[in-house]
């Protein structure tokens, strides 16, 4: 409950959007005009043109009465509930996390780290962001506040050469969980963007025993734009999820379901603020009844 309390807070900006949007057609006459009020306020919390078509759908062939708790139904049945739960991830996993500069990756890969942890993981940071020192000097803060082991080349420029030191080490401390800080980059740099499929090489190549994961960090404040940016790795490297951050500061939460609608990119966690146990296991109907004003 406490998660779902800090899920409920971090919602609350896109709450406004589309539950008090919602709860005026209870109170006010359906007409032409108000539902052209609440179609823009949907759009608003990014909830993407279908969906928004097809809610609009509900509420004008729904009597009043019903409408909320079929638009929740509606809501829920988009979404998967396939995240990563801790029954998923017995055996040896690398997850690498990638994402454009700016959408708290860094951060992420520690909080990740720290939630692995605490499923009673052995847990492993690689940091192969070989073009910002401060990246490196800020995983390792992180490493030693969580007491987990740290591999990375301050002198390397190649960041597969720096994965494989890392990967190598994991097999040598037996780690259950190896999590990969990769640098950020625009999903327009062709040559950078290589380099993370040079790096997925690397892990199945010669690390096979490993199951890769790739997560992608998306800013939430930038709603639909974060398509192109998900849209554009995934030509590159297959992304197994998203980790959907800064949630706590947008009013555009509704891009979860565009990103699995258009996408096929389930969210698998969220990012509610700055501490490492801001990282909230993304679930579908916790997270439609934070949007909708359910906190319960």
């Amino acid at each position: 409950m406490v998660f779902f309390g800090k899920l409920f807070s971090a919602l609350n900006n896109t709450r406004n959007s589309i539950s008090n949007a919602l709860s005026v057609l209870k109170k006010k006459e359906v007409t032409t005009k108000l539902l052209e009020d609440i179609e823009s306020s949907l759009i608003i919390a990014d909830l993407g043109i279908k969906t928004v078509d097809d809610i609009i759908d509900i509420v004008k062939n729904t009597k009043k009465s019903d409408f909320i708790p079929k638009v929740e139904d509606y809501l829920e049945s988009i979404l998967p509930q396939g995240t990563i739960e801790s029954g998923d991830i017995n055996g040896k996993i690398v997850i690498m996390v990638v994402g454009v500069n700016g959408t708290g990756k860094t951060t992420t890969t520690a909080k990740l780290a720290h939630y692995y942890q605490s499923l009673g993981k052995k847990v492993i940071l690689v940091g192969c962001d070989t073009y910002r020192a401060a990246a490196l000097e800020q995983l390792d803060i992180w490493a030693k506040r969580l007491d987990i082991r740290m591999i990375c080349n301050e002198k390397s420029q190649d960041p597969s050469a720096v994965l494989f030191d890392g990967m190598t080490a994991a097999d040598r401390l037996s780690s259950d969980i190896v999590i990969v800080d990769t640098a950020g980059r625009l999903h327009t740099n062709k040559n950078l963007m290589e380099e993370l499929a040079k790096m997925e090489r690397v892990i199945s190549n010669k690390f096979s025993h490993y199951k890769l994961t790739t997560f992608i960090t998306i800013d939430a404040t930038l709603g639909q734009n974060s398509f192109l940016q998900a849209n554009r790795f995934n030509d590159y490297i297959k992304i197994d999820g998203v980790v959907l951050t800064k949630m706590d500061g947008t009013a555009k939460g509704g891009i979860i379901f565009s990103l699995y609608r258009e996408l096929g990119i389930p969210v698998q966690f969220i990012g509610v603020g700055e501490d490492l146990r801001d990282l909230i296991l993304f679930n579908r109907k916790e997270y439609v009844n934070s949007i909708l004003g359910k906190n319960e």
